[in-house]
């Protein structure tokens, strides 16, 4: 009994002593019901939040701190859906791949980590990368490297030749057969066996390549790439380990075959169709339109030498696109997911997507709801995306008012991820 009573005073001494934070917020974006509340009480303890309340309420500790942001907006963290964060595309990239070593690119994946966290972007899901993005992510849980929380597919899974086979555009000797650890299949079997390999290593994704790319060194940038019964197999695999999917698509046909076979996000869809957009919507399929890196390829195809001649065509292409792609999804009712393909332009700026978003036609709201509630859902995380009471202290302000200036989103002035401040 004695032993009892003394563990209650320990823990009662260590609840009054646990520092809470109050933060004091002009506005603060309910993404959940999509409204904004003006002059707010969140309060944080540990990297929970444990309340909100109307009003600027004070601190009842003095071990409590107050942060103001009375005179900002206030948001949950924000989620990219499509990213690479391990590298980051320049007029060197395709040179980088023979010279790099794992610990090079480790290194750097540590700096746009950084980046991406103080733009406000407390979560990302990686979509590809060589397998350094799995141990960066463990890395960011331990604590020991500052970034988002990473969700990652490790290495993407494609066909041979196709857009993510690692061996496309070298010589002959460099070529070999690589296989489905690699990343690379050819029928069911391989299909079946390289989502248990990316289980295996530590995804939490699958990504195919379910049509040619931009930026892989092969001619074609829209076919189809896989057959209905490697799709099948992929995403049925993957289902059993529970882990969600994506496909990379710019053609319609590749598209169409993995909204089908139950794909969870089509990424890009530059030459989605209204079929397609109808099968979306009765599948349920989201749409991560990544237009930022359609403008920026469009942009740098133009620079002579920034690619390689065989990529400046598709860039030209594709590109200008996607925009006008997503505006038409949009208006006819597919499930949107923010996603931007940061990598393929300098990490850091996705807060742009946004402006493009409401540009194509969608309202500020949804377009933040979309970075924020709604790909919290696709991730089945429910401890994210929103602020309440009980989730994970992930919240971001800017200085103005998104719903009126949606560009203020590209200069967040405030982050705390899992109740720690990185950015004030």
């Amino acid at each position: 009994m004695k032993n009892l009573l003394t563990l209650c005073i320990l823990l009662f001494s260590l609840f009054l002593s646990a520092q809470s934070t109050y933060l004091h917020c002009g506005k603060l974006i309910d993404t959940k019901n999509g409204k904004t509340l003006k002059e707010m009480t969140v309060v944080v303890s540990g990297n929970k939040i444990t309340d909100i309340k109307k009003g600027y309420i004070q601190t009842v500790s003095d071990k409590d701190k107050t942060i103001d942001l009375k005179d900002k907006t206030v948001m949950p963290g924000l989620i990219d859906m499509h990213v690479h964060i391990e590298g980051e595309y320049d007029a060197h990239s395709y040179i980088n791949r023979f010279k790099l070593e794992d610990a090079d690119v480790a290194f750097r994946s540590t700096l746009f980590a950084k980046r991406t966290l103080l733009a406000g972007f407390t979560t990302v899901r990686d979509l590809g990368g060589s397998g350094v993005n799995i141990a960066l992510k463990k890395a960011i849980d331990n604590g020991t490297v500052i970034g988002p929380r990473i969700y990652t597919c490790g290495k993407a899974i494609a066909t041979t030749g196709g857009h993510a086979d690692p061996t496309n555009g070298v010589r002959k000797e460099l070529r070999e057969d690589p296989g489905p650890k690699e990343g690379v299949i050819n029928g069911p079997s391989d299909a079946r066996k390289a989502v248990r390999q990316r289980y295996k290593n530590g995804a939490d994704v699958i990504k195919i390549t379910a049509t040619g790319g931009v930026l892989s060194v092969a001619k074609d940038g829209s076919g189809p790439q896989f057959t209905m019964e490697e799709l099948t197999e992929i995403v049925k695999t993957a289902n059993d380990y529970g882990m969600i999917t994506a496909a990379h698509a710019h053609g319609a046909e590749g598209m169409k075959r993995a909204v089908q076979a139950g794909i969870t996000t089509i990424e890009h869809g530059t030459l989605m169709t209204d079929e397609i957009m109808s099968l979306m919507k009765q599948k349920g399929t989201y749409y991560v339109p990544t237009i930022t890196a359609g403008k920026y390829v469009a942009e740098k195809a133009a620079v002579k030498g920034f690619y390689p001649a065989l990529v400046v065509p598709k860039a030209l292409a594709i590109g200008p696109q996607i925009q006008n792609t997503f505006g038409k999804a949009y208006k006819s009712g597919v499930l949107i997911a923010f996603g931007t393909d940061a990598g393929v332009y300098p990490h850091g700026e996705n807060g742009k997507e946004f402006g493009f978003m409401v540009e194509a036609g969608m309202p500020a709201m949804e377009a933040i709801q979309s970075a924020t509630s709604v790909n919290a859902s696709v991730l089945k995380n429910n401890a994210i995306g929103s602020i309440e009471v009980g989730k994970q202290a992930d919240i971001i302000a800017t200085n103005d008012d998104p719903i009126k200036n949606i560009k203020t989103m590209e200069n967040v002035s405030f982050v705390m991820k899992n109740g720690k401040i990185y950015k004030q």
